[in-house]
């Protein structure tokens, strides 16, 4: 392994907590209510089913129709088997982001042209924060490990730096956060998000 390999963020930790997250989502809490106001847990789940699936595929550099879909276009649900599916997703996502060839070059992802190196940190940082979403509406515990945590704020705190009203990012406009707050609530709050809510 290289010294650029050893560099690189590892998806294993955060999507090994995601799908431990998703394992924990009890049926009858499929409809209920998630920090991203369109989405019940079902759609919030259909999201990292279609995304686990369409960064993997960006990673690989295999274009078309799951990295071209912009994911606002329509709601998702969750399809048949999607407790086996997702496990299984997301092992293969954290595995197409170990090969250094994953972060470089162009690819693209929900239709947007991104380089490698950017669609793997925007696809961190994605897991982090629907994994926030769906642990708080599950009442489940969540704690990212650090270096995924690093990642996500240095992209959200960008972002909102650049953007102070969010216009044209994915996120909401960022909500005040005291500035020693645990990281995790920083990053949820500069995304938009209040880390404070509950169902």
């Amino acid at each position: 392994m290289s010294d650029d390999t050893n560099t690189l963020p590892d998806f294993g930790p955060q999507t090994r907590l995601v799908a431990r997250v998703a394992e924990g989502v009890k049926d009858d809490q499929l409809d209920g209510p998630t920090p991203c106001p369109d989405y019940a847990v079902r759609h919030l789940l259909g999201h990292v089913v279609h995304l686990t699936g369409a960064f993997a595929d960006a990673g690989r550099k295999r274009l078309g129709a799951s990295t071209d879909t912009d994911p606002s276009s329509s709601v998702p649900d969750l399809g048949e088997g999607w407790r086996e599916d997702l496990p299984r997703l997301l092992g293969e996502l954290a595995e197409v982001w170990r090969d250094p060839a994953a972060w470089t070059g162009e690819t693209r992802a929900g239709g947007v042209e991104l380089t490698g190196d950017i669609a793997g940190v925007v696809a961190l940082n994605e897991l982090v924060l629907h994994g926030w979403d769906l642990a708080r509406a599950t009442g489940q515990e969540y704690a990212p490990d650090e270096a995924s945590l690093a990642v996500s704020y240095a992209m959200v705190s960008a972002t909102a730096a650049e953007s102070p009203d969010a216009r044209g990012t994915m996120f909401g406009p960022p909500l005040p956060v005291a500035d020693d707050a645990p990281l995790l609530e920083r990053v949820v709050a500069l995304s938009g998000r209040d880390p404070g809510w509950r169902p």
